[in-house]
């Protein structure tokens, strides 16, 4: 097929195609406009082509007999023109997302998907559509984890409100220019406005706040100005790492973050590839939480290269954040063979050579550690974020082909009876490493209800194919076809099958009880585990999820250390803070 053996010759024309793919998204977009100034009805879908290179679907008009009138009119689904006005917006405006760069150009390089974004007109005409809500399911546990207080700084970005939004932002949320980017948002998903038309565009509001906070210089250092003399020692600097730190720090506590991996971070440095979140912003973010006092140590391995118990025993709390990184296998006949790498070996390699080539430290070109798709024929076993992760890193490396395997059929178009709002709509989408290879190769990478059997390899140890049987689920489960097998070129194959559990090092050292999924058992709300004086928050405690969930766990996490330190200090009788001064410290 196509697939299989034009993947190198497409590459060579792919950037004349881009040029192409500009002119005709221009001509494209030109076309629109003018049908917009006939009165056509705004909420037409424009091409793909024409939405990435464009910031704004409302047409805009200016009374030309009052010159000294600047106030925009906006044009309306009926097609008639007026000020921006919330009172009736989701009716009026059609939801316009954020553009991401086309595929034929954002995949030559590692800059961040997202255009320049919306003009400021077209950003107060996507909150104008904020219905604000008698019962804001957005920001309730069917929607944000972390409750933000979406329809107060929807409301202030229409009023042009900006610094009061960002406030309201940072209220709920330490690290919005994270979960602004990677979130899938959930919040969408239980829109009530999403009930019978489209969804806010939640998400690219968050964004634009905070990213209109970073440029005007309103996110700065929150020193605190009182300590309490009580220090807690946090395992992993993930999203939940960081949130506990944050929040622990700015109740007054001296925190010091433990990293095995040589930048702080965690799977936000290394696990979520440069084009959907930029290490420079990573970074910014933890140098701001340097600022204010918290302590990071690098490249310390606790449970391995550092006794857990000893740090335990030099701290008054210890919260373990350690993520879930065991990643599951996949246990058939030529797993062993050179060539089958675990999706987070592949990305976090990519991210470090990537650092390692901008920092100017890299020393050579043919560096072995370094996992390639560059010509390969590419197979990707497993969907979800991660799936496509690799997806778009391949794309990146310049393979020769790519295809996706999931295990579970295709989903539907629309919401099933099963799927109610305000539930997470489990519906097929293209995401964004699914669109380029469709610009690239044609055709969509994704390869529904298949199981792989084995992998062959040559002579040489080195995979060269898989095998793989298609598959029906029923009420007994997952059964194979018979007669439908398949064999797949394959040179590089990437398990990105999701994450099992923690690594046990440390839960072994500590003798702590875990769960039937092998997670630290410590109760939510909570975060107690069986050892008194450490906690547990994040995907180490509940299992693989979203970065959000991990914001929020260890916000709620912090609140729990507190308590037990209050509680402890009004135990102690030595010359430390007393404890009615403690208790008072709370954020």
């Amino acid at each position: 097929s196509q697939l299989h053996t034009s993947g190198a010759g497409r590459w060579t024309t792919t950037m004349s195609a881009s040029i192409a793919a500009r002119r005709f998204a221009s001509r494209q977009g030109a076309a629109v406009v003018a049908a917009n100034n006939l009165g056509a009805a705004v909420s037409t879908p424009a091409t793909p082509l024409c939405r990435s290179f464009s910031s704004s679907n409302h047409e805009i008009w200016r009374d030309p007999e009052n010159p000294n009138d600047n106030t925009p009119q906006v044009l309306r689904r009926d097609g008639t023109y007026g000020e921006i006005d919330k009172t009736r917006g989701f009716v009026d405006y059609s939801r316009n997302p954020d553009a991401y760069r086309h595929p034929l150009e954002r995949v030559f390089d590692w800059g961040e998907l997202n255009d320049d974004g919306h003009d400021p007109i077209e950003r107060t005409v996507q909150a104008a559509r904020c219905m604000d809500c008698g019962t804001p399911f957005c920001q309730t546990h069917t929607g944000c984890p972390v409750n933000n207080l979406i329809p107060e700084w929807n409301d202030l970005v229409y009023k042009g409100q900006w610094r009061e939004a960002i406030d309201r932002l940072h209220k709920t949320n330490n690290f919005p220019e994270f979960t602004g980017r990677v979130c899938p948002a959930p919040c969408e998903g239980a829109c009530v406005a999403g009930l019978i038309d489209s969804p806010v565009t939640i998400k690219n509001m968050e964004n634009a706040i905070i990213d209109r906070a970073w440029e005007e210089g309103w996110v700065v250092p929150r020193v605190p100005t009182f300590r309490t003399g009580m220090s807690v020692a946090v395992v992993g600097s993930g999203p939940a790492g960081l949130a506990v730190a944050d929040q622990l720090n700015q109740m007054g506590h001296k925190v010091t973050v433990y990293e095995r991996e040589d930048r702080v971070g965690g799977l936000l440095m290394y696990g979520i590839p440069n084009m959907k979140l930029e290490k420079e912003k990573v970074q910014r973010r933890v140098d701001m939480l340097i600022e204010e006092g918290i302590e990071f140590v690098t490249e310390a391995n606790i449970g391995v290269d550092i006794d857990v118990n000893v740090l335990r025993a030099n701290t008054d709390a210890l919260v373990l954040a350690l993520g879930a990184t065991v990643p599951r296998d996949l246990p058939v006949n030529g797993r062993e063979l050179k060539g089958v790498h675990f999706a987070m070996e592949f990305l976090t390699k990519n991210q470090k050579r990537l650092l390692m080539a901008k920092d100017g430290t890299i020393s050579s070109g043919w560096d072995k550690s370094f996992v390639t798709a560059e010509g390969k024929d590419v197979i990707v076993i497993g969907g979800g974020d991660t799936g496509t992760d690799c997806i778009g890193t391949s794309m990146r490396h310049r393979c020769k082909s790519i295809v996706n395997f999931e295990l579970m059929p295709e989903p539907p178009q629309e919401r099933a009876d099963n799927n109610p709002w305000p539930e997470w709509p489990k519906v097929f989408g293209v995401d964004y490493g699914h669109a380029e290879v469709t610009a690239v190769f044609g055709e969509d990478p994704r390869e529904y209800s298949v199981m792989t059997k084995e992998f062959i390899g040559d002579d040489e140890g080195n995979v060269k194919a898989l095998v793989t049987v298609d598959v029906e689920v029923g009420p007994d489960g997952i059964k194979p076809v018979e007669g439908s097998e398949r064999e797949w070129p394959c040179d590089l194959a990437i398990l990105a099958m999701g994450f099992v559990s923690p690594e046990d090092d440390i839960i072994n050292d500590l003798s702590l009880d875990t769960d039937q999924r092998a997670n630290v058992h410590a109760e939510y709300g909570d975060y107690r585990t069986s050892l008194e004086g450490v906690f547990a928050c994040g995907d180490c405690r509940r299992g693989q999820s979203l970065v959000v969930w991990a914001i929020n766990e260890g916000r709620g996490t912090a609140e729990s250390v507190n308590s037990y330190l209050v509680e402890r200090s009004m135990q102690m009788n030595d010359d430390g803070l007393e404890g009615e001064n403690l208790s008072t410290i709370k954020m």
